[in-house]
């Protein structure tokens, strides 16, 4: 593997394994996107604020699974 395909390799278990994702949504992702799931879990871990229980039940009504 080049090094390219097993960053992205490697990326795209780390990103499934901690937020669920599919292939299809890594491989569809933005750079952006990824950086902002990332930034937001790095920023929890050091003391950030998680979202308001108001913000994820806005969020699931706004993108119901299924």
């Amino acid at each position: 593997m080049n090094d390219f395909t097993g960053a992205a390799t490697r990326l795209a278990g780390i990103v499934g394994a901690l937020f669920g994702w599919r292939p299809h949504e890594f491989w569809t992702a933005t750079p952006a996107e990824l950086a902002a799931l990332f930034t937001a879990f790095r920023e929890e871990g050091q003391g950030g604020v998680p979202a308001a229980r108001s913000d994820l039940d806005r969020l699931m009504e706004n993108f119901p699974d299924g």
